[in-house]
Parts: C-alpha cells; structure tokens; sequence
C-alpha cells in the first residue's frame, strides 16, 4: 500500500518543487515537476477540509447557519 504524505509532508515537497523549477530544467521535466505540485496541492486542499471538518461544525439555529469551534 502506498504511503499517504502528511500536509508538512507535502508542502516541503511541493517547496522543493518551485526550488527546481526556478534553477531550471528542460521544458519536458518542468512539466512532469509542475504537474506533480498540482497534485500535491489538490491532496493537500483536501486534508485541510478534513481538518476544518473537524474543527468546526456547523449548526443551524432559526434557519440561520453558525459555524461554531469545534468543542
């Protein structure tokens, strides 16, 4: 089974990413770098959703929606 990178996982890797792309490469391996980063920010968009799912909840009161701290 592959391993599942953390959110500091994958921003370290996406940050690694820029370094190459802004030393330079061939136009072949910055698209393979770039399309990578794309991924890496599309799996690290959601384990921040995860996340503020668990932080916050949403509640509905009056027909009014609150988002409340997670307690």
């Amino acid at each position: 089974m592959a391993k599942v990178n953390t959110f500091e996982e994958n921003i370290s890797e996406i940050d690694e990413i820029i370094s190459k792309l802004e030393d330079g490469m061939d136009l072949d391996e910055s698209m393979k770098e770039y399309e990578k980063a794309v991924k890496l920010l599309a799996k690290s968009g959601t384990i921040l959703k995860k996340a503020e799912g668990k932080v916050m909840k949403v509640m509905e009161k009056n027909g009014e929606i609150i988002i409340k701290d997670f307690e």
